[in-house]
């Protein structure tokens, strides 16, 4: 399980199992990075319940 995430600056994409994580990152910085992590961590139970919704089963 995955979540993409698009800015001005760049996109990233950060594993959600087994736990939150950077897996690639093109263009952000580390502080966009940081925020960024802050906020899939804050939201991650959200963001996990939409891809059960997105791809169910």
């Amino acid at each position: 399980m995955h979540v993409h995430v698009d800015h001005a600056d760049g996109e990233a994409k950060f594993w959600l199992e087994p736990a939150i994580e950077l897996a690639q990152n093109f263009g952000l910085s580390a502080q966009e990075l940081r925020e960024v992590n802050n906020l899939v961590n804050l939201h991650e139970q959200e963001i996990k319940d939409a891809w059960h919704r997105h791809f169910p089963g």
